[in-house]
């Protein structure tokens, strides 16, 4: 079978009948060093998938439809499947002419297009030496007389049993040998100057380039394990090792997928590329290369080195306070990356305000994915900076963001140790090869709630960071005072039609008087300003939620929010609604089965309210339903059942490959009848409404079963919404 790369952030498979490829795996690699590198030599081995491709395209939410490109946030976008491509994913690992030349390339394998192409080799352009860090303990051994530069006490295994420093020499970088660990006759190392270009790389001028290697790499590893609990770079203690002085005065350091280690050069119109947040920059990428494994372009490829930037001053801040303890330091830290290493003083990346490089962008835009990863890195590495020190609130400061609209004007930060936890969390646990820079605001906000709880000012310092960078909405930070609390929840009310449905709420803390907002599905409602609102029910107002928003009169505003009430309406004469929370917006309430499939999910829309049943849309074989029990009283004398439905597809033609079959089943799960069975062929725009006489089932307790299957490929959505059974 087939894999099937990321459909809807899953993986699935397809039948080989469905999809032959014209061209073999050698083919497609042939194509691919024809393209990149005709004259290179492979440094590994090159490998070539075959697997279904899901083409991507931006378009806009239904919000932002009429938005100007410039008002454009983030979160008014959305990747969605254009097409699907059958395709080789080629890794090929080359240098050519002085160069490496690292590719990751989608192959069509029919036509041998390149479908979509991106740097697989993670770099920083910078340098770094010992007299910028002093004299400094490093780990070594001694074997017989014999000092090495091996910390046997940082990560086993690996190529050589601990955490090394090893001598290239020089050796080419388009295909360079990391030599053997350094080795010295006493235990002191290094002459704290920059490498003397052409001398030698073991006595003591040589040795420095190591001594800052062997320094970043402890740093780097004690962070990560004594604060987050992060073994080495795969998180499972694996030793990798740095080799110094590769190539001859060359400007570049380099993190190296394939032995999992790191390069580092002499430099040329830097310093030499030792430097602490160098070196945890680019053990960072080792750490995103073991996890998320964010593909290098695009947003995802910004994402990917602000990454490795944030590692980096991580790492610096922890150094620079003696590298020890469980907590990152709350400074020690510029927020300049590089500068140590730069012989202008200017430094590579300026984190608080990435557009003074001249080349980075301060904030989003939808063009930040064409641009160099290096440059699309900066909005986040600024988010990063207003998460943990905050922002300024004059336009002419360096940590101004225009963005920050909301309560108080200068967002306050969580400092270094929380803010590195959060992030770290979300890129190793929750991002995908994929993230954008949506996608990252939703899951580092899932993973500062997962940490400090929903609502606290670690969440709202997320979201706040993410506002400053154009990416969501900003909100009043003096939400997380907790000053205002909800002590009465709305009730759910059940009325017949033309009877009065009153909902309250209760409040306490903050200062008093409160001022009270009523909410109808989301909508405000026009002059509900009291901590009562009523209503005349009628038949259409059947299943709508309500919920209550509840203000003090401090200055800030402190505010609350009610939870949700749902009202039911029978339509008169003796009529009742059977079905609890029919649209879905009490969420599972009252539902079984498949329950992960209720809730609002970007991609689709619900037909009243805000959430909905979505069942399929994953293009890979999969089965979900979802039930409820109602009973039909005896005495009935007719029975309704309506629910609107959505049907969306990939598929074509006419053979209904995916179903949505609803069912009557008595107690014990046997099928009493079809109500109707559902299909791909079914797909239409927009919601329709099925109705069907239940009164064939009145004096039984039946369950209501809406059951989908889905093939192996090209998915199909049923969305259910509004269920109803009303009998009178």
């Amino acid at each position: 079978a087939l894999t099937t790369a990321a459909q809807h952030g899953r993986t699935g498979t397809v039948a080989p009948a469905d999809w032959t490829p014209t061209l073999g795996a050698n083919d497609a690699i042939a194509a691919v060093v024809k393209a990149v590198a005709p004259s290179g030599t492979h440094r590994w081995e090159p490998s070539a998938e075959l697997l279904i491709y899901p083409v991507m395209k931006s378009v806009r939410v239904a919000s932002a439809l009429n938005k100007s490109e410039a008002a454009l946030n983030a979160m008014d976008l959305e990747e969605v499947v254009d097409h699907y491509e059958l395709a080789y994913y080629v890794k090929t690992r080359m240098a050519d002419q002085g160069r490496l030349v690292y590719f990751d390339t989608m192959v069509n394998a029919k036509t041998g297009a390149v479908i979509a192409q991106w740097k697989a080799l993670q770099t920083v352009v910078g340098t770094g030496n010992s007299q910028y860090n002093g004299q400094v303990p490093i780990q070594t051994s001694l074997s017989g007389s014999t000092y090495k530069m091996l910390d046997a006490t940082r990560g086993t295994g690996g190529t050589y049993g601990g955490m090394a420093i090893t001598n290239a020499n020089h050796s080419s970088a388009n295909n360079p040998n990391a030599g053997s660990i350094y080795t010295n006759t006493t235990n002191t190392w290094g002459d704290g100057q920059q490498y003397i270009n052409g001398g030698s790389t073991t006595n003591a001028n040589g040795q420095t380039a190591a001594v800052n290697a062997l320094w970043g790499l402890m740093n780097t590893y004690d962070a990560m394990k004594n604060v987050l609990g992060w073994q080495s770079l795969d998180g499972n203690n694996t030793a990798t090792y740095i080799a110094a002085h590769v190539d001859t005065q060359y400007d570049n350091a380099f993190f190296e997928p394939g032995c999992k280690c790191m390069y580092i050069g002499d430099g040329s119109s830097f310093y030499s590329l030792g430097s602490i947040d160098v070196i945890g920059h680019e053990m960072s990428h080792g750490v995103t290369d073991a996890t998320s494994n964010l593909t290098y372009s695009g947003e995802s490829g910004g994402l990917n080195e602000s990454n490795s930037d944030i590692g980096g001053e991580m790492v610096e801040a922890y150094a620079r306070n003696g590298g020890t303890g469980s907590v990152i330091p709350a400074s020690g830290n510029d927020w300049m990356m590089g500068k140590e290493i730069s012989k202008s003083g200017q430094p590579l990346r300026w984190m608080y305000k990435p557009s003074k490089d001249g080349g980075s962008p301060d904030a989003w835009s939808s063009t930040i994915k064409n641009l160099d990863v290096h440059y699309s890195s900066g909005p986040n590495n600024r988010m990063f900076y207003f998460l943990s020190q905050g922002s300024n609130a004059s336009s002419t400061s360096d940590y101004y963001s225009k963005y920050l609209v909301k309560s108080p004007a200068a967002m306050t930060g969580i400092g270094n140790d929380k803010a590195f936890r959060i992030w770290f969390k979300a890129n190793t646990t929750k991002f995908t090869s994929s993230t954008n820079y949506a996608d990252a605001r939703t899951k580092v906000l899932a993973a500062a709630t997962e940490l400090y709880g929903a609502g606290s000012k670690e969440a709202i310092a997320v979201q706040r960071a993410y506002a400053a960078i154009n990416v969501g909405a900003d909100i009043d930070e003096t939400g997380a005072t907790g000053g205002v609390s909800i002590t009465t929840q709305p009730s759910n009310v059940t009325v017949a039609a033309g009877a009065t449905a009153s909902f309250s709420v209760g409040a306490s803390g903050g200062t008093s008087p409160y001022t009270y907002k009523w909410y109808r599905n989301g909508a405000v409602i026009s002059g509900a300003t009291s901590a009562t609102y009523s209503l005349t029910a009628q038949a259409a107002d059947n299943g709508a939620v309500f919920n209550a928003v509840v203000s003090d009169s401090s200055s800030p505003v402190k505010t609350a929010t009610s939870g949700n009430a749902t009202l039911t309406v029978g339509s008169g004469g003796g009529s009742t609604e059977r079905v609890t929370n029919g649209g879905f917006e009490s969420g599972a309430t009252g539902w079984s089965g498949t329950t992960g499939a209720i809730g609002s999910f970007s991609g689709q829309s619900a037909y009243e309210g805000t959430k909905f049943a979505w069942l399929g849309g994953n293009g890979t074989t999969a089965s979900e339903t979802i039930t409820q029990a109602v009973t039909i009283p005896s005495t009935a004398t007719a029975a309704t059942l309506t629910f609107a439905l959505h049907i969306d597809t990939a598929e074509s033609g006419s053979t209904a490959y995916d179903k949505l079959v609803v069912t009557v089943k008595n107690s014990a799960g046997s099928v009493l009848g079809t109500l109707a069975t559902y299909s791909n062929v079914n797909a239409a725009s927009g919601y329709q409404v099925r109705t069907f006489n239940m009164l064939a089932y009145k004096g039984q307790t039946v369950t209501l079963s809406f059951a989908m299957n889905e093939d192996s490929s090209l998915q199909t959505s049923f969305v259910v919404d509004k269920v109803s059974l009303i009998t009178q």
